[in-house]
């Protein structure tokens, strides 16, 4: 039988409540061109997805011009971080979830499809970087979300087998990535669920089920 070894979260929306600031500084770079999307949009399609894939899908399907992309991503990039320094701030609940799993011996990794320096901006100010053995960016894979690469560099990197790997995901490309990379999943609606209740549990319902 598998013992779960090591707990995988995702970023947006599991362990940073973000979505809302990745949403709002897209629309701040895309107004400028005309180009804001709909929350329903956001929600239904973009959720998820990295920055460049957002504004490859609103070419094909809107016209942008390619040669704008990188331009609105860069202002978009620094528009999330002037959010994340001003609404990012340590949660309770999730210091004490990760310390506890820290300190009962799972390994602690984090994947996102943001970028690196979101992700160092956003940890260091829920003041969570010191409980992750690693994290791993979009910028460290050639495939993001919904593809398994990036949890399965992960898992690979932890010397770990997919069966002793529980993730943590609340959208449906993160949510496919986990599940096609054979590891566990618990699936989280809303921050406040990544609690250390949730996750022991959930541990325990695999570990007796196996």
């Amino acid at each position: 039988m598998s013992k779960i070894k090591a707990v995988l979260f995702d970023m947006d929306g599991v362990l940073i409540d973000a979505k809302d600031w990745h949403y709002e500084a897209l629309n701040q770079a895309l107004s400028l061109f005309g180009m804001a999307i709909s929350r329903y949009d956001h929600l239904v399609t973009y959720d998820g997805l990295p920055t460049k894939k957002k504004l490859e899908m609103l070419t094909l399907e809107r016209g942008l011009p390619r040669a704008l992309h990188q331009f609105i991503n860069d202002i978009k990039q620094e528009f999330t971080f002037q959010l994340g320094y001003a609404k990012c701030k340590p949660t309770f609940n999730h210091q004490y979830a990760l310390s506890n799993l820290k300190a009962r011996g799972y390994r602690l990794a984090a994947c996102s499809n943001s970028i690196r320096k979101t992700m160092d901006v956003l940890f260091e100010r829920a003041a969570i970087t010191q409980y992750f053995d690693f994290y791993i960016s979009n910028e460290d894979v050639r495939d993001s979300k919904p593809h398994p690469e990036m949890y399965l560099t992960a898992i690979k990197r932890l010397g770990l087998k997919p069966s002793e790997c529980l993730i943590l995901e609340d959208n449906d490309n993160g949510i496919r990535a986990a599940k096609a990379s054979g590891a566990h999943l618990l699936v989280i609606n809303d921050v406040d669920d990544v609690n250390l209740e949730c996750i022991t549990n959930r541990i325990k319902e695999i570990e007796v089920n196996q």
